[in-house]
């Protein structure tokens, strides 16, 4: 006999895990399955353990740093077992805790691919299940470029399997986590070269951020191959070669492919589901992350619309508090704000200045200096740059930009502020908190620029 449920998730990533304990929680009966690791790609090979290697990068700046304050330090390199034995601790300590939280929801958890059988079954190492309504959150994986010998660069997923640090590594692609790997190998004690289709980095992002960041990993001696693509990757003598259609040979011993990602749905059969998808492989859905098959939902990067964890997150738990909780409601994908954890890092928050200037005229604020720490250390590469994008019309705040240590934690306060609806003036009246790069944005007094509106 089948097992039945009110809901099954397919995919025990960040979203689907939180709209399984929720609607549980409400009082469904929930299954959920799960075929590779239970957190998803955040906490097993994104997110979490890749954030564990940039803060082990920034331990050794500061210790460099450290002499220009007085201290006497002598670095004495990098230990690749030590940083990785940590970092796999505490994946599996985060592991387990997934488990238990759904566990203790009394939700029913079942190892293995799951893929439909109809629209209302799935079948998961060969036991049948049905369920009165479904959610697709199955994520998406990493893509190698289609160029000869691809097969012999890494993925995302496998800088967290290597045994040891490749001593000269090329990086291909520009988004954030092509730019994150140069940077914690770099900061690691790799010798690191860039080489993406743009002129310029962060694709998406604001012009200024994307030129600053451009400069900053230039002059932390991070070679830079701009507007030029991957044509071939070879074995050599002494590692890999790595040929781009602008004339490059490059020589490696690791070469890092991050040129993109697509949504998970592979074998999951939703042709038997009648489940349509989009022209990128994404899960179509309305308003109501709602299927072409209305009890059949999807959310997360499956869906490929705003990629990130807290966003499939709250998408799940709104779902969740819809179909079970009595209260229905949605997670907005507008003035959600996302960090790039990078050397320096970036936070962004609204439209950039480019978006902004599509719905009318918007006054500019912008900042660019060295924080007190480096003034002191003359360390270069680490200019803080920080930006607002302001209605002209209104004064309403439209977008944050920064760039700068600790940007990821100063830009979650002013992300409360821009959703709250704050003006110029109300960040002119609050009081900085002094001395700290923070206080900048509340200092900001000088307007930059007048940008026109742009059809």
């Amino acid at each position: 006999m089948a097992q039945e449920f009110d809901l099954f998730v397919i995919g025990g990533g960040s979203g689907g895990v939180r709209c399984a304990r929720i609607s549980a929680q409400h009082g469904a009966k929930v299954g959920i399955a799960e075929g590779r690791f239970w957190g998803g790609t955040c906490v097993n090979v994104g997110c979490v353990p890749k954030k564990i290697m940039v803060s082990a990068a920034e331990y050794g700046l500061w210790a460099e740093d450290s002499a220009a304050f007085g201290w006497e330090m002598t670095k004495q390199g990098h230990d690749w077992s030590k940083l990785a034995a940590a970092r796999d601790a505490e994946v599996a300590r985060l592991n387990g805790i997934y488990g238990r939280l759904l566990e203790g929801a009394g939700v029913t958890r079942f190892e293995g691919y799951a893929k439909f059988v109809d629209a209302h079954t799935v079948e998961v190492g060969g036991e049948t299940i049905k369920a009165k309504n479904i959610l697709i959150a199955t994520g998406g994986n990493a893509v190698r470029p289609e160029i000869p010998g691809a097969e012999l660069g890494y993925i995302s997923d496998d800088l967290f399997t290597l045994k040891e640090m490749p001593k000269r590594v090329v990086v291909v692609g520009s988004g954030f986590i092509a730019l994150e790997y140069a940077s914690l190998l770099k900061g690691l004690g790799a010798e690191v070269t860039l080489m993406y289709r743009q002129a310029l980095p962060l694709r998406g992002f604001d012009q200024d951020i994307r030129q600053a960041m451009a400069d900053a990993l230039q002059e932390q001696f991070i070679g830079i191959h701009a507007s030029e693509s991957p044509l071939s990757l070879e074995k050599t003598s002494t590692g890999l070669l790595l040929k781009g259609d602008n004339g490059s040979h490059l020589a490696a011993d690791a070469v890092f492919f991050a040129t993109g990602r697509k949504p998970a749905t592979a074998g999951l059969n939703l042709e038997a589901a009648g489940v349509k998808l989009g022209a990128r492989g994404e899960v179509l859905v309305d308003d109501n992350h709602a299927t072409s098959q209305k009890h059949i939902y999807a959310l997360g990067d499956v869906v490929d619309r705003v990629n990130l964890t807290p966003m499939a997150t709250a998408t799940g738990h709104a779902l969740a508090d819809t179909l079970f909780g009595h209260k229905p409601r949605k997670a907005s994908y507008e003035n959600v704000p996302s960090a790039v954890f990078t050397s320096p890092p970036v936070a962004s928050i609204g439209l950039t200045e480019e978006e902004a200037a599509k719905r009318g005229p918007v006054n500019i604020y912008l900042t660019k200096f060295n924080t007190m720490r480096h003034t002191i250390s003359k360390r270069v590469g680490r200019k803080t740059l920080m930006k607002l994008v302001v209605d002209a019309e209104t004064d309403k705040v439209l977008g944050a930009h920064f760039m700068g240590e600790d940007a990821p934690e100063m830009m979650q306060g002013v992300a409360v502020a821009i959703i709250a609806g704050a003006t110029k003036a109300h960040f002119d009246q609050t009081i900085g908190i002094h001395p700290t790069a923070a206080e900048e944005f509340v200092t900001l007094r000088t307007l930059t620029r007048r940008t026109e509106k742009t059809v």
